[in-house]
């Protein structure tokens, strides 16, 4: 329990800096005309080929990683998708933006809870979570030719129901690996990263759903 107490402080530490790098950043970018235009009109696909490629090449080598390496990598695909985020500081209000994070906070607090606690294995549902993430993207790439907002209302519900899941599934899986990652620093940045994206996924569907526009 007391290497979980401990794993679990580095693994949320991690979270909330690399969070506040991509708010932080994203809300920098948006203020500043010059820099945000570049980003979306110059940049973009250069900068979601980068983060998928740092996000994916993080994921798969993080076990045999340098720490600080991983850490770097981290920081940087927080900043890239800082970059991207910046579109939401234009098109919704900040005060929607804080409220839906608040939302999002408490929502990822109670399903973490549930996951650490919990004595139902949630590990099992792995491949149910994949099948269904799997599902959301390609409907999301019919839903551009095809061009229904009830389906796709219908898309973001799904995700963020999927994306709730995760995040008990995640803290599970970050238990399991605590002997399996012998790199304490390792696992708490993989942990971080796993939870990070949980947290922006179902962030962004609720912007989707509960957000207001600017004028």
């Amino acid at each position: 329990m007391l290497q979980d107490n401990k794993i679990f402080s580095k693994v949320f530490l991690w979270m909330f800096i690399g969070l506040t790098i991509t708010f932080g950043v994203g809300y920098y970018v948006s203020i500043n005309e010059n820099m945000f235009y570049n980003v979306f009109s110059k940049y973009y696909l250069l900068l979601a080929i980068i983060e998928i490629v740092v996000v994916i090449w993080l994921s798969l080598k993080i076990r045999k990683m340098n720490p600080m390496t991983a850490k770097i990598l981290f920081c940087l695909y927080s900043f890239i998708t800082g970059l991207t985020f910046s579109s939401i500081f234009v098109i919704y209000k900040v005060t929607s933006i804080v409220y839906i994070f608040g939302i999002t906070a408490i929502l990822f607090l109670i399903f973490a809870l549930i996951g650490y606690f919990t004595k139902i294995d949630l590990t099992k549902l792995g491949i149910y979570l994949f099948m269904a993430l799997l599902g959301i993207i390609i409907c999301s790439i019919i839903n551009i030719f095809v061009g229904s907002e009830t389906f796709n209302l219908g898309i973001v519900i799904v995700a963020l129901l999927v994306f709730i899941i995760y995040i008990a599934y995640d803290i599970q899986i970050i238990k399991r690996n605590l002997y399996m990652i012998p790199q304490e620093d390792n696992l708490a940045i993989y942990g971080a990263l796993q939870l990070y994206l949980d947290f922006i996924n179902i962030f962004l569907r609720l912007l989707q759903l509960f957000g207001k526009n600017n004028d």
